[in-house]
């Protein structure tokens, strides 16, 4: 199985280097997606970050990566990394955007969080410029027992900006960031927001079985919406992603699902899972455009050899719980 996934795994890295010029569903893995004028900008795992534009969220044209040479403190975190950045999120705060990508040795939390700014994504804009602000936050195997990857920024009512995170070990964290979003604001405040059951005597370094990645908290109404992805991805046909729910009127948790359940004590509510098209589909993002709110995820299509594909679908409320159509 290992080799399996490896082999999957290097096959995605030549596809994305590759790219294709125009597609209404690119190779794309983890997107996020942003709107300047009349253009969007969707950023993903890849070499240097991948990226996208589309004027119409249907139709997308292959972009320049974010970084042209791979940041220059990523070795340091993980020496064998090897340009392939992972899990951005991009918000725009303070007259910047800000994205987030994550550094990381595959299946292990010898990983970082890092941040690179720009004052436009307009690369025709004399003032367009990505500039790499370093690590946020690091995790070290042995030492932690979580995993500082698939970020996500918000920003609650009082203006406070909050990252969520995590892949596996022990959940999903929510920590505080300074007013520049560069670091954890001091005094630190961490909190556990998701978590699945690890299994018992799990070494430290292992991942563990609990297989909980990639939260996105998005605020609709009185509530804060904490999705995230259940189960494997990149596994091509053997891929059992799906994207699960909570919500809490508190930014920083509880969060419960439609029955109650913590999401903290293996909570959620399905939104969406693969099918016989799709074997999985997960690793989500929601923004809102023109007053329609959107979910951009990816799913492994089982008409093209598994390959990660964009899922893009309007997001629709239910008695308070977001509701999507299921895969075609």
């Amino acid at each position: 199985m290992k080799t399996k996934i490896t082999t999957f795994f290097f096959s995605l890295l030549f596809v994305s280097a590759l790219g294709i010029a125009q597609t209404d569903k690119p190779i794309t893995h983890d997107p996020v997606v942003a709107k300047q004028g009349d253009t969007y900008y969707l950023f993903c795992t890849g070499p240097g970050i991948t990226s996208f534009t589309s004027k119409d969220l249907k139709t997308w044209t292959k972009a320049d990566p974010v970084f042209e040479e791979s940041p220059k403190w990523a070795k340091d975190v993980a020496p064998g990394f090897n340009g392939h950045i992972w899990a951005p999120d991009i918000i725009y705060r303070n007259g910047k955007y800000h994205l987030y990508y994550s550094i990381s040795a595959f299946g292990k939390n010898t990983s970082a969080i890092g941040l690179v700014t720009n004052s436009t994504l307009n690369p025709e804009d004399d003032n367009y410029r990505w500039e790499d602000q370093g690590p946020v936050i690091q995790s070290v195997p042995n030492r932690d027992l979580w995993n500082a990857i698939d970020p996500n920024i918000i920003v609650d009512e009082e203006g406070t900006p909050w990252m969520s995170f995590g892949s596996f070990w022990t959940g999903l964290k929510l920590v505080k960031l300074n007013e520049d979003m560069d670091a954890p604001a001091e005094p630190q405040e961490w909190y556990p927001i998701a978590k699945r059951d690890r299994g018992e005597n799990i070494p430290d370094a292992d991942a563990g079985r609990a297989a909980l990645e990639g939260p996105f908290i998005f605020k609709k109404g009185d509530y804060y919406y904490q999705f995230l992805s259940w189960d494997y991805c990149c596994r091509g046909e053997n891929s059992t992603y799906k994207l699960v729910v909570g919500r809490s009127k508190d930014v920083k948790g509880p969060y419960v699902d439609k029955e109650g359940q913590k999401l903290t004590e293996g909570g959620g509510s399905l939104v969406i899972e693969g099918n016989e098209n799709w074997y999985g589909v997960g690793h989500n993002s929601v923004f809102t455009f023109d007053g329609k709110d959107y979910t951009f995820m990816h799913g492994y299509d089982a008409s093209d050899r598994g390959l990660p594909k964009l899922i893009v679908k309007e997001v629709n409320w239910e008695n308070g719980w977001p509701v999507v159509e299921p895969m075609d």
